[in-house]
């Protein structure tokens, strides 16, 4: 079983070898940040666990970048568990656990006024995101059609929250 952190990184190295600097620049380009917890100072720890697992291997070359140090691609082992591991994640219906939803199941004791001022105050963010993942998206606009589904999702998620909120309001 891998985590979705292991998943989103063996997932990248399957589309083509990289280092460490390249992966968070595509985590950050593809607003990946915002639905995997995988900051740059875990991409060589996961590197280093999937490694250990015969999922990636170093590559050996020229650096493709000033601070690289080393390469990785997937080996077969890891299309395969990546493959397995992606469909997986597709296919099954995990639980989230969104603090709101324990906010909400306690609302009763938060008063009125400034229950309607929590609401419209994760409005405006959800509004705020909603434009940054669609500013996001634009800039991808020609991206292979995989990464265009994730922003598209994200924007029906975003766009279905900020619907909810309305009639909250």
């Amino acid at each position: 079983m891998l985590t979705d952190a292991e998943l989103t990184v063996l997932g990248l190295l399957v589309e083509r070898p990289r280092h460490g600097y390249e992966l968070d620049e595509v985590v950050s380009e593809r607003g990946m940040r915002g639905w995997t917890a995988l900051g740059f100072s875990s991409i060589y720890y996961v590197l280093g666990k999937l490694r250990d697992r015969g999922l990636v291997a170093e590559v050996s070359g020229e650096r493709a970048h000033p601070k690289a140090k080393k390469t990785f691609t997937a080996t077969e082992a890891g299309r395969k568990a990546c493959a397995a591991a992606a469909e997986a994640a597709i296919a099954e219906l995990r639980p989230v656990h969104q603090p709101v939803l324990v906010g909400l199941a306690n609302s009763p004791v938060v008063p009125p006024e400034r229950l309607a001022a929590a609401l419209a105050r994760r409005a405006e963010a959800v509004g705020q995101r909603l434009a940054e993942v669609r500013r996001a998206a634009a800039v991808q606009s020609g991206a292979p059609p995989f990464v265009r589904a994730i922003f598209d999702y994200s924007i029906a998620q975003l766009e279905a929250e900020a619907e909810w909120l309305k009639g909250m309001l």
